[in-house]
C-alpha cells in the first residue's frame, strides 16, 4: 500500500499547485487526504497523522500531536515562511524533515524589485503621470534627476533566496554591491563578488537600497529614523520582502521630505490603510503585495514538492524545498499568509 500523504494546504489549493502532470505523479507515489478552503479541522487531522507519512500544510504541530504521527517524516509547509506552529526540536529529534516553498519565490520577487528599481532609477511612474495630465516634459529636461543602475552603488539588507535571485538579475549592471546580514560571514559574501558592511554603510553609501531579509525576533523595525537619516539624496529604497523589517513611520517621514524615493510592496498590515500619507507621497511606487504571486511560481512550488516527495520516498535526502534549520527556525517570526 502507498503511503498516506495529508494535504491541508490552506490558503493555496491542489489545482493552484500541481499541472495535472503533477498531480498524476503524486497520485503515483501517495495515497492522499485533502482538505482545501479553510485548515483541517482537528476532527479530521488526528485521526489520520499515526498514519501518515507526509504532511503539507501548515497545521499547528505541537509535540503532544507529533509524538502520535509515528510514520511522520516530513512536514512541508506551502505558505513560503516557516512559522512557530511546529515542535521544531522535536522534527530534528526524530529526523522528521521540514520543509518550505519559500526558494520558490525568488525568481518572481527579484524581477519585481528589479524592475521598481529601474522605475525609480529613470523616474518611469512619474513621467507617466505627467504624461497622462497633459503636462510631459522631453528629452534631457526630464531626467534632472535620473540616473543609471548601471555601475551604481547597490545595497542588500539580507542575502538569502531572494538576494541570490536578484544577484543573478544585476550581473549585467555591473553595480558594487555592499551587504548587511548578520547570519553570514564576510568571505563567504566575498566569493559572490559582495562586499559585507554595516547597516548603516548599506544606507549611507548605497544609491539603490533593496530590503530583502526575512522576519526575525532580532530585525523587528531594524531600519527606523537612524538608517533612514543616512540615505543620500537622489537615493532609492526597495521594500520586497517583509514590512516588519521597516518603521513605516520613519520611512513616511524621510520620503516627505522629498529628497529620496522608495518603492514598498509589503505593508505592516494588509490591506494598508486607506488614510495612510504614505498613499499621496509622489516620490513613492506602491504595489498590492504582488510580486511573488505569479502563476508559474505556484506551479514551481508543486513540482519541488513532488521530487522531493520522490526523494524522500527513495530514502534519499530531499533536494529542491528549503530545510528548516535548528540554529535559525525558531527565530523567524514571518506572519502567515492570507
Amino acid at each position: 500500500m502507498k503511503p498516506l500523504a495529508i494535504f491541508d494546504p490552506h490558503p493555496r489549493a491542489m489545482d493552484l499547485l500541481f499541472s495535472p502532470e503533477d498531480m498524476r505523479r503524486l497520485k503515483s507515489l501517495v495515497r492522499l487526504s485533502v482538505w482545501e478552503g479553510s485548515r483541517m479541522p482537528a476532527a479530521q487531522l488526528d485521526p489520520k497523522l499515526p498514519h501518515a507519512m507526509f504532511l503539507v500544510g501548515q497545521a499547528d504541530l505541537p509535540e503532544a500531536r507529533l509524538e502520535r504521527a509515528r510514520h511522520l517524516k516530513c512536514i512541508i509547509n506551502v505558505e513560503g515562511n516557516f512559522q512557530p506552529n511546529v515542535a521544531y526540536e522535536y522534527c530534528f529529534a526524530r529526523g522528521i524533515h521540514v520543509l518550505g516553498v519559500g526558494g520558490a519565490f525568488g525568481e518572481s520577487v527579484a524581477e519585481m524589485a528589479l524592475g521598481m528599481a529601474l522605475c525609480m532609477a529613470r523616474g518611469i511612474p512619474e513621467a507617466d503621470r505627467l504624461f497622462r495630465q497633459g503636462k510631459e516634459i522631453y528629452g534631457r529636461a526630464s531626467n534632472q534627476e535620473s540616473f543609471l543602475l548601471g555601475g551604481s552603488e547597490v545595497g542588500f539588507i539580507g542575502f538569502g533566496n531572494l538576494g541570490r535571485a536578484l544577484l543573478k538579475l544585476l550581473a549585467p549592471f555591473r553595480c558594487r554591491i555592499r551587504v548587511f546580514d548578520p547570519w553570514l560571514p564576510a568571505r563567504w559574501l566575498a566569493e559572490y563578488g559582495l562586499t559585507a558592511a554595516s547597516l548603516e554603510e548599506v544606507m549611507s553609501a548605497s544609491r539603490v537600497i533593496f530590503v530583502l531579509a526575512g522576519a526575525t525576533a532580532d530585525n523587528q523595525a531594524m531600519i527606523g529614523k537612524h538608517e533612514f537619516d543616512r540615505l543620500q539624496a537622489g537615493a532609492a529604497v526597495v521594500v520586497i520582502s517583509r514590512a516588519s523589517l521597516v518603521d513605516f513611520d520613519a520611512l513616511t517621514k524621510r520620503l516627505s521630505r522629498g529628497d529620496v524615493s522608495a518603492a514598498v510592496d509589503v505593508f505592516p498590515r494588509e490591506p494598508f490603510d486607506k488614510r495612510h500619507p504614505l498613499r499621496r507621497l509622489p516620490n513613492v511606487l506602491l504595489s498590492a503585495h504582488r510580486a511573488g504571486s505569479v502563476r508559474s511560481v505556484y506551479r514551481h512550488m508543486g513540482a519541488m514538492i513532488v521530487d522531493d516527495m520522490q526523494q524522500i520516498l527513495a530514502g534519499l535526502p530531499p533536494v529542491r524545498l528549503q530545510r528548516a534549520e535548528r540554529e535559525t527556525v525558531a527565530r523567524m517570526r514571518s506572519m502567515p499568509v492570507k
